[in-house]
């Protein structure tokens, strides 16, 4: 019978067997590449090469459309699938909601859940504060696997894929970044660093980029975990590169501004610092020919991608930890001083705002004609026309 053929060929081909996991992943792969792309917003900053860039164009007077209260403290961010909006707390809760704002599923993890999570084929994978990664079922919250670092984990993980293998991406205060199997959460590699990794590394062309404490950007063979070069800073990297057209964008703790060509290693250009600077602790938001960022000296910045020219900057009344995101022809992003801001991506003029009622670290996330961000006391907000 075929039936019992097949059943024969699978009990004793071991290496049949050994390649399910690889298998099952480039399966997953091609059903995250298969969902509309205009709705998903499935990792932090919308891809995985973090540039925080949507071609879907928002309207210039948003409304908000409904809000839903975890009940909680977070600093996470949104992410988004299938029409589900995942964030998590500080109280370690990953929470699923519809989009109408109605709490599809709760899960418990324990420790914080400062890190955005990741939706990866049919999990949702999240980084928490006890060091532990977390898949679980995006459609029941059941946990699927666990991996444990040996520190916390405050950066959102990641994803690489080749075509024959992928890997979930995390970095950790163990002084590592970390490389697992997506199917069931097994070790891969880890690559050491200096020091705390508390960004999200940023992947492209099978490429990890990412910075830590230690003050180092590293770029990393996405499949062996191998260490393929290192550019030295030599001040703490708070957040992530942002990847590009060959290039890498990112802050540092002193308030510097890097833009680093990936082929050479060498920068192309620098915006030091000066008297008043706060440090960089959002990712830099790359659109066409544009840089901006967020200071926490209250400003948000516009710079030339290729001179590293100022193009104009924006002031608000908090400081700006969290990223913004890119449109066609809008920046929208969070202050601390409890606003949400949309601006002209050409003039850096202020279109429309919204006041939260507490301060706003999270980054936006955009599916279709919407978008939604946290607030700090766990409120979910959703903006678009009514």
């Amino acid at each position: 019978m075929p039936y019992r053929g097949a059943w024969t060929f699978w009990k004793h081909n071991r290496k049949v067997k050994q390649l399910l996991p690889y298998i099952l992943a480039a399966f997953i792969f091609q059903s995250v590449s298969a969902q509309d792309p205009e709705l998903e917003w499935p990792v932090f900053r919308g891809k995985s090469d973090l540039t925080g860039f949507t071609a879907n164009e928002l309207t210039s007077s948003p409304s908000l459309l409904w809000s839903y209260s975890a009940g909680t403290r977070s600093r996470s961010s949104p992410v988004i699938s299938s029409g589900t909006i995942f964030f998590g707390t500080d109280k370690g809760t990953i929470l699923a909601v519809e989009n109408d704002g109605k709490l599809k599923w709760k899960y418990e993890g324990g420790g914080s859940a400062e890190s955005p999570p990741l939706v990866y084929g049919n999990s949702v994978i999240t980084g928490f504060g006890d060091g532990s990664l977390h898949s679980v079922d995006r459609t029941t919250g059941k946990l699927l696997w666990k991996y444990k670092t040996d520190n916390q984990i405050v950066g959102s993980a990641n994803y690489w894929s080749t075509g024959k293998s992928s890997g979930i991406v995390v970095g950790s205060y163990d002084y590592f970044l970390h490389s697992v199997n997506p199917v069931n959460g097994r070790f891969q590699w880890k690559l050491e660093t200096e020091n705390y990794v508390n960004g999200t590394p940023s992947v492209l062309n099978n490429n990890i980029v990412f910075g830590g404490c230690d003050g180092i950007i590293r770029v990393a063979d996405a499949v062996t975990g191998r260490e393929k070069d290192t550019i030295q800073i030599g001040v703490y990297i708070a957040s992530s590169p942002a990847l590009s057209g060959g290039k890498a964008c990112f802050g540092d703790y002193d308030g510097n501004l890097y833009c680093l060509d990936m082929l050479t290693g060498k920068l192309i250009w620098e915006v030091k610092a000066n008297e008043n600077s706060g440090s960089v602790l959002s990712i830099p938001a790359i659109g066409r020919n544009l840089v901006v960022v967020g200071n926490e000296d209250k400003y948000m910045y516009c710079y030339d991608l290729i001179t590293g020219r100022l193009r104009w900057k924006f002031r608000t009344n908090g400081r700006i930890t969290g990223s913004a995101v890119l449109t066609p022809t809008k920046v929208i992003f969070g202050s601390l001083d409890g606003y949400v801001y949309m601006l002209n991506q050409a003039d850096g003029k202020k279109i429309w705002s919204f006041n939260t009622g507490a301060p706003v670290s999270s980054s936006p996330a955009v599916s279709g004609d919407r978008f939604f961000i946290l607030t700090e006391d766990g409120r979910l907000l959703a903006f678009g026309k009514k």
